[in-house]
């Protein structure tokens, strides 16, 4: 099993910045890539961006336009999604998932295997 906590989530301004964390423990040598969704109130959980270890490679949805950038610090099994220029819209609860491979799709929910509580962000106007 793997255990997967974020923090960071706060209450920030239009035009701020937040880090968030994620911190992965439990077997976390099984953990292939991971990943960052949010959900807002009455839609879908949606795509934010993912990690891969292997490369330190990433990738971002469509609609964080160069505004958020996710690392990993593999020492301190943790990934972390800094987010600058914060949007209203952005106001949502962030999720941290992890896969032990990687995903066939790696903007679907399903291509992940283990996912933390969550953590709230408020962009407020």
């Amino acid at each position: 099993q793997v255990q997967l906590v974020e923090s960071g989530g706060d209450l920030v301004q239009a035009g701020g910045s937040l880090r968030l964390s994620c911190a992965a423990s439990g077997r976390t040598l099984s953990i292939y890539a991971m990943g960052w969704f949010r959900q807002a109130p009455g839609k879908e959980r949606e795509f934010v961006g993912a990690f891969r270890w292997i490369g330190d490679t990433t990738w971002y949805a469509d609609f964080v336009e160069g505004r958020f950038i996710i690392s990993g610090d593999i020492d301190k099994n943790t990934v972390f999604l800094q987010m600058n220029t914060l949007k209203p819209e952005d106001s949502a609860v962030y999720y941290c998932a992890a896969s032990r491979w990687r995903p066939a799709a790696w903007e679907s929910t399903s291509g992940y295997d283990y996912w933390g509580q969550g953590t709230q962000v408020t962009v407020s106007a």
